[in-house]
């Protein structure tokens, strides 16, 4: 069985470690550098980037997390792990944050707004809808999210949606506060894939849908056996599952 690790310092790590178990997959929660080993992949959640990079260098985890994504093995960032895999992010407060990086892109912080401007919107994602089946369209939940600006050539975009209304023009700044430039375009990107690492400016852990985690999951090419086992409840399973409708969740979830 695929072992997936989730970094647990702060954000939304218990959704990501239900979701994982409502397909049947090992989580295992990431504090320290040392609990990164025997892990087949990671997710790295959304929450409040700068409190989660504070906490991530009390704990001298920076090094042994870029050589985690060094490595090859897969790694996922939803909103606040999006700008953590990040090579470049502005939009940032005063005196920035430390990054993993890995990832060709420019992130916008808090492209979105302010915690108060979070929504929810259908986006399309054919690619998805390919390779784990059913609809050409998944729920996206944004919170306080960031946004990509830009992409290199590299990376595959998977996903992008329509700049909310009254914000058709966002000023792009750098930590240091300076204008670097307008952002115009009316979409921007919000999920992308590059190599080993795949990143989302949503959260696909707080819906019902687990085909993220499931793609996540097929990410890893050198254990592809295991994931494969780990994912694939078989007919019973999945049978029994949607007979029981009156079992609950352990955590609630969008619909």
């Amino acid at each position: 069985m695929a072992v997936v690790g989730v970094l647990a310092l702060q954000g939304s790590y218990n959704e990501h470690m239900a979701a994982l178990r409502r397909i049947g997959v090992k989580g295992v929660e990431v504090r320290k550098p040392e609990q990164l080993q025997g892990l087949d992949s990671l997710i790295i959640p959304g929450g409040e980037s700068t409190t989660m990079a504070k906490l991530a260098n009390y704990h001298n985890l920076f090094p042994a997390l870029r050589e985690f994504v060094g490595a090859g093995k897969p790694v996922w960032g939803t909103c606040a792990g999006l700008i953590f895999l990040a090579n470049k992010a502005v939009g940032q407060k005063s005196g920035g944050q430390e990054f993993v990086g890995g990832l060709d892109c420019t992130v916008h912080r808090n492209f979105f707004g302010s915690q108060l401007q979070s929504f929810e919107t259908e986006l399309s994602v054919p690619m998805l809808a390919e390779k784990e089946g059913g609809s050409h369209t998944c729920r996206g939940v944004f919170i306080r999210a960031p946004g990509i600006l830009e992409v290199g050539s590299d990376v595959e975009i998977l996903a992008d949606c329509p700049v909310p209304a009254g914000r058709a023009s966002i000023t792009i700044t750098s930590g240091e506060g300076f204008e670097e430039g307008m952002y115009s375009k009316d979409r921007v990107i919000v999920a992308v894939r590059q190599g080993n690492i795949l990143a989302t400016a949503f959260h696909p852990e707080l819906t019902s849908d687990s085909r993220w985690h499931r793609l996540f999951l097929d990410m890893d090419k050198g254990s592809h056996a295991k994931a494969f086992s780990a994912l694939s409840l078989s007919t019973s399973s999945r049978d029994a599952l949607s007979r029981s409708k009156s079992k609950p969740l352990d955590l609630p979830i969008f619909e």
